[in-house]
């Protein structure tokens, strides 16, 4: 069932120094609000996926970089070109199928929940809490790091991978106390013409391999779905016209997918408090069981929050809210303005 009260919704990374420190921090201010934690995604994953272009390229037994493909361009909304990625493929004589790899998502997971447990037991963390763990989709690495000659067979090998992980993580963690979350990007900006390649039937790729990967995750552990515009220098890749996009997404995901999804999380850019970016929204219709979060908190923007959330529940129901993205690519200095910030709006729901 849906969270009767509003709730404070943390997509994921936060530039914390270590994992008990953003357990500590975020449950100290936003606790009460919260119904899932995550780690922060410190260290390597702090970059979200960057580790894995060095991984695929560099430090993988079976994969090298495709010298004959173009670097990748990848460009902020106003065409800023902040950095050309190397594209990968894998080395002559490979079998993709036999392929394994070692990302340490389920590693990282584990790890991290026996410090969110420890702390829960000591109460402080809220007992009623659940570690959240959140993941890169198959595609986010498929997209942005892997030749497109080499994505036919890289993708379901990958996700193969990264469903053995939620494996990993089902058998190891109590699965009713922990959340996964797929953090979609890629997937929302291929879907916005944003790569410099084509890739025939995306939509249908995308919304089969979105369900697998949900259907993948076994019941009781919660599901939930981050739609992300990407946020490298803590700004987007794509400035949306509107929500379209999204609820075209969501739906699919949810038409698709065979197990209940909890959570659905869309983010809103700090400039849009209008009635056309939000109008679309009148048509997304979710399962009563499934909870929609809006990332309509920005930094230093108690007015805009307020404003943007008011013009939002004039279109659909808002069960939560939270930032549009991770914090990790922002500055530190940010975070506990960020907090008060989140705690403030709650408060005025």
């Amino acid at each position: 069932m849906p969270v009767q009260k509003p709730v404070i919704h943390l997509v994921g990374s936060i530039p914390l120094d270590n994992t008990e420190k953003v357990f500590r921090n975020m449950s100290k201010v936003l606790g009460d609000n919260l119904c899932r934690l995550p780690d922060g995604e410190t260290g390597k994953r702090l970059g979200w996926i960057k580790f894995l272009q060095h991984y695929l390229n560099n430090q993988h037994p079976d994969m090298e970089t495709d010298v004959e493909a173009p670097l990748l361009q990848w460009r902020q909304w106003d065409g800023v070109l902040l950095r050309e990625v190397p594209m990968a493929k894998f080395k002559d004589g490979v079998d993709p199928k036999a392929v394994t790899f070692n990302t340490g998502y389920a590693d990282d997971g584990i790890a991290s929940f026996a410090i969110f447990d420890r702390l829960q037991s000591e109460g402080t963390i809220p007992k009623n809490i659940k570690f959240q763990i959140c993941l890169p989709t198959p595609l986010a690495p498929s997209y942005n790091f892997v030749s497109p000659r080499a994505q036919d067979d890289f993708i379901p090998s990958y996700t193969d991978h990264i469903i053995g992980e939620v494996a990993k993580i089902a058998m190891a963690l109590p699965n009713d106390r922990i959340s996964i979350q797929w953090d979609v990007c890629q997937e929302v900006l291929m879907w916005e013409n944003y790569y410099d390649y084509e890739r025939p039937n995306y939509k249908e790729e995308i919304l089969s391999v979105l369900a697998q990967i949900g259907d993948g995750v076994p019941e009781p552990i919660e599901l939930g779905y981050h739609l992300c515009y990407g946020s490298p220098r803590d700004e987007h890749l794509v400035q949306p016209k509107d929500t379209s996009n999204m609820v075209e997404m969501v739906r699919g995901i949810v038409l698709k997918a065979e197990r209940t999804i909890q959570f659905i999380h869309l983010p809103v850019p700090k400039e849009r408090d209008d009635n056309a970016y939000f109008e679309p929204l009148k048509e997304l219709k979710l399962p009563e069981e499934t909870d929609l979060y809006l990332g309509l908190v920005h930094y230093g923007d108690e007015v805009g929050d307020r404003s943007r959330l008011s013009k939002a529940q004039e279109y659909v129901h808002v069960d939560g809210i939270g930032s549009e993205c991770g914090w990790g690519r922002g500055d530190p200095e940010r975070v506990p303005s960020l907090l008060n910030s989140h705690a403030k709006l709650i408060e005025n729901f």
